[in-house]
């Protein structure tokens, strides 16, 4: 069996999720009528305090419908600087969208970020959406009160905030508070269900019951409109009512493979950015090349990530036990000594 450290996505689903799958009750959900789906639909929603849910085929999607329903052609989105969105998604807002996307650091101060909303001046775009993200894609929590200041810049201003909470859940745990909460803070939110919740597929959008409704033809135009996705939807129920109450168990994992990183020569840990199951931390090449660590970890059987902006990042997961740690570090070790 294959260690895999690279991102909690490569969870598997549990047996129970491919019992549920297999018999689920499943209708067309392009007409409404899939019964499993709208259940799923509805644990979201209220695990999330919104008033209605959306199921997409992936955070991306997720994060994309939300700003197509959010925006109009020509609009300009603030985003965060290092978020999902921006980085990894593929320049999707601006071909999707006709959208412009302009960054801003998450701990900004709100007067700096009041500055960047638009006036309304002929010459320059309306400021049609700020998104923020919570848990960071670099490890870190953003706090609640910034969630709130943000928030409440944005009503002032009558602009929407979209949430990419694509792992709200981790960032609830760091922050010992219910999700529902962080949500509050955002009148849509992307949640993953199979990062770290051990789904095979598929994210859930949250929003007020109009929203969802535009949403939803959105998605269709999107190529989004499933048709009997209860199959799919079972294990995303199964994923929210049972396998969020385990992820302190990523967190603390995480915290224990920051531990034994720090026992390898010049490895040095980003500890201002171990708030969930992310450990980011940096080795240098005079003890072991990018190529030649992942090339020996994968002949131990582990899989990693190359470096990304100089930076290594390991993620743990349902999959990855403190015995697993163990194993890999001892490996590293190996290679390293091997090496030199």
């Amino acid at each position: 069996m294959w260690i895999d450290l690279r991102s909690d996505t490569v969870t598997q689903p549990t047996d129970e999720m491919r019992q549920a799958m297999a018999s689920a009750e499943v209708g067309d959900d392009v007409y409404g009528d899939d019964p499993t789906v709208n259940r799923l639909e509805e644990i979201a929603a209220d695990l999330l305090g919104k008033e209605s849910a959306l199921f997409v085929p992936s955070g991306t999607f997720g994060n994309q419908l939300a700003i197509m329903t959010h925006t109009h052609s020509g609009d300009e989105i603030l985003v965060g600087e290092d978020s999902h969105i921006l980085m990894h998604e593929v320049g999707a807002a601006a071909k999707l969208s006709g959208v412009q996307t302009r960054s801003f650091p998450m701990d900004i101060a709100t007067d700096k970020l009041k500055k960047m909303i638009r006036d309304d001046d002929i010459h320059v775009p309306r400021t049609g959406l700020i998104c923020v993200e919570n848990a960071l894609s670099d490890g870190r929590v953003i706090p609640l009160s910034t969630m709130k200041t943000v928030y409440a810049l944005a009503k002032k201003q009558s602009i929407p905030i979209h949430l990419d909470g694509a792992r709200i859940f981790n960032a609830a745990v760091s922050l010992d508070i219910m999700a529902s909460e962080i949500a509050s803070c955002a009148d849509s939110v992307n949640v993953c269900l199979s990062k770290g919740l051990c789904a095979p597929i598929g994210s859930v959008l949250v929003g007020t019951c109009d929203f969802i409704a535009k949403a939803r033809k959105n998605r269709k135009l999107m190529g989004g409109g499933l048709r009997q996705a209860g199959i799919l939807a079972a294990a995303g129920i199964i994923a929210l009512n049972e396998m969020v109450t385990r992820l302190t168990d990523d967190h603390k994992n995480a915290r224990y493979l920051a531990d034994r990183l720090e026992e390898i020569e010049s490895c040095r840990v980003y500890r201002d950015r171990l708030d969930i199951n992310m450990v980011f931390f940096t080795l240098s090449e005079s003890v072991i090349s990018d190529s030649a660590l992942i090339s020996g970890l994968h002949e131990a059987g582990i899989k990693i990530s190359g470096k990304e902006d100089g930076e290594y990042r390991f993620v743990t997961h349902c999959g990855v036990s403190a015995e697993n740690i163990d194993t890999v570090i001892q490996a590293m070790k190996n290679i390293i000594a091997n090496h030199s």
